[in-house]
């Protein structure tokens, strides 16, 4: 609509920040609400936020408030949904040690997702127009919605729930201070997010300008990444318990930025195509990893809100790093830009390596307390 890379990060912008201001509430309402029945929720709301997107651009109402309305709307939405799907697998998954696996294999199909949602929306944005994507994205929910419905879940825990929500809220931080193996993680993950990880700001601006290409571009792109990512999660799903995961977090984060660094420089659009997939398989590591190592090393009362800090420093730097990419990237082009941010995923990874390639000195709490607190969680207990 505008050629403007600056609103291209604008929008990234709109769209993750209400989930930064979002997300710790978010993470308090999965550990005091039914996190079932909040997922249900979101999708309906999905659905709508969705449709409304569909009608506004068959009735040829785009204008840039209206998307940046949406985008606000869709991030608080995320904000709600992620800590409670999140928290929800320990609730459907029967081993405790099973859940580094399920949490990679769920992480997995989001990137299945990420992988061919944008080459399908490309074929189809290119042969009926953004309207019919919109209305296919809004179709897609209910397939969502019958899924939750034809779950079996053990009856939710009744809650205790005498605390107030700003109490529970500063709860969450103080266990993270007592608690430096996650803490260090989300750091990590927060900084990333703001200096490395908005490359994807970027991708419109290499589709047209460098490749020069159209909508179709930008999905392939898009997709290759995703193929990256899914061989990233299929990889840590596949690893056997007690994978060195913070190791594989290293070793990830340095060929994500050898990827962006290879790709900004590439004109060849096949070779680029590589590199694309290798910055997506590390960029996925980045969230995957983190996302792992802070549900198994976090106490069952405290899961939501942990979660809800993790994507607080997610959706919380990301759309900060989206403005200052698209910023930078109008004075010293996207090439330039990908490539500092490339070298800074590399120092990043260097910076934290003592802590990356420590040795573990105590085992991950999947053991007998962890079991017994998760029944307490079944059984209800007093936050």
């Amino acid at each position: 609509m505008t050629n403007s890379p600056f609103l291209i990060g604008v929008t990234f912008f709109a769209e993750l920040f209400p989930s930064f201001l979002f997300s710790i509430p978010g993470g308090v309402a999965a550990d005091r609400y039914d996190r079932h029945k909040i997922i249900k929720i979101m999708q309906i709301l999905s659905i709508i936020q969705s449709v409304l997107m569909a009608i506004m651009v068959l009735t040829g109402h785009t204008t840039v408030w209206a998307i940046l309305t949406l985008s606000v709307i869709l991030g608080i939405i995320n904000a709600f949904d992620v800590p409670a799907r999140q928290a929800l697998l320990h609730e459907v998954v029967a081993d405790p040690a099973d859940l580094p696996n399920a949490i990679a294999l769920t992480t997995a199909m989001a990137s299945l997702a990420q992988l061919l949602g944008p080459v399908l929306s490309g074929i189809v944005l290119s042969l009926f127009g953004a309207a019919v994507c919109f209305f296919i994205n809004a179709a897609s929910f209910g397939g969502v919605m019958l899924s939750l419905v034809l779950m079996k879940l053990p009856a939710a825990p009744q809650r205790i729930k005498d605390k107030k929500v700003l109490a529970e809220f500063a709860e969450g931080f103080a266990y993270l201070r007592r608690s430096p193996n996650i803490s260090w993680m989300i750091v990590l993950l927060g900084l990333m997010s703001l200096l490395a990880l908005p490359y994807n700001t970027l991708l419109p601006v290499f589709a047209k300008d460098i490749f020069k290409g159209n909508a179709s571009t930008y999905g392939l792109i898009n997709g290759f990444i995703g193929a990256g990512a899914v061989v990233c999660t299929v990889f840590i799903a596949s690893r056997k318990p007690g994978a060195p995961l913070k190791k594989i977090l290293f070793i990830s984060s340095i060929i994500m930025g050898v990827g962006m660094i290879c790709f900004s420089q590439v004109l060849n659009f096949k070779a680029a195509m590589f590199f694309a997939m290798l910055a997506g398989f590390g960029s996925m590591a980045q969230f995957t990893v983190c996302n792992i190592v802070a549900q198994l090393e976090s106490a069952p009362a405290m899961r939501g809100r942990v979660i809800g800090i993790l994507l607080m420093a997610l959706f919380g730097m990301n759309p900060l790093g989206s403005l200052v990419a698209g910023a930078v990237s109008q004075r010293i082009g996207a090439p330039t830009t990908m490539l500092i941010q490339g070298f800074i995923a590399i120092a990043l990874a260097l910076l934290f390596s003592r802590f990356l390639l420590r040795r573990k000195g105590k085992p991950a709490k999947i053991d007998v307390m962890t079991v017994e607190a998760e029944e307490q969680v079944r059984e209800g207990y007093e936050l």
